[in-house]
């Protein structure tokens, strides 16, 4: 099968990669890119690890056909943190315990991410809506959305 070669945008920096027609964009961020960052999870859409944003929009990457990527923006969870200052998210995430085996935090971050830049005051009831494509097996969601509204108040100073 005759490889197609893309050019994108990967957390600010331009990328360019060869990928099969069929191969999924998280198949080329893990194997190609190695950004590890975005995990599979269920790989038919539903659990939203392997959330992404594309042009801004959450995306699950199982579902995207690397080629689409053509020209586009994209941002994964490695592209929140400023070199060694993690994001507000990331840092709630830790100090609220949002997290256990980490299979999740990857596209909860990143969906929670795209929410605060729409929105930068949300409330519990936004971020459980938005947040609502994204399943954890380990913990309570409650936690988690403890650390997006916590990140939102210091985002906002």
């Amino acid at each position: 099968m005759r490889k197609l070669h893309v050019t994108a945008e990967l957390n600010g920096e331009a990328v360019e990669f060869l990928c099969e027609p069929r191969q999924t964009l998280l198949e080329v961020l893990r194997d190609v890119l190695d950004h590890t960052g975005t995990k599979e999870g269920c790989a038919t859409g539903d659990c939203g690890a392997c959330s992404v944003l594309l042009d801004d929009r959450v995306v699950c990457s199982c579902l995207v056909l690397a080629p689409e990527v053509e020209g586009r923006k994209l941002q994964t969870v490695e592209g929140l943190a400023d070199g060694d200052h993690l994001h507000p998210l990331q840092r709630k995430f830790l100090e609220h315990a949002a997290l256990q085996c980490g299979i999740c935090t990857p596209g909860f971050l990143v969906a929670a991410k795209a929410l605060l830049d729409r929105n930068p005051d949300p409330s519990e009831a936004e971020v459980r809506y938005h947040l609502a494509g994204n399943l954890c097996r380990c913990t309570g969601y409650d936690k988690i959305v403890r650390a997006v509204l916590d990140a939102a108040a210091e985002m906002r100073g």
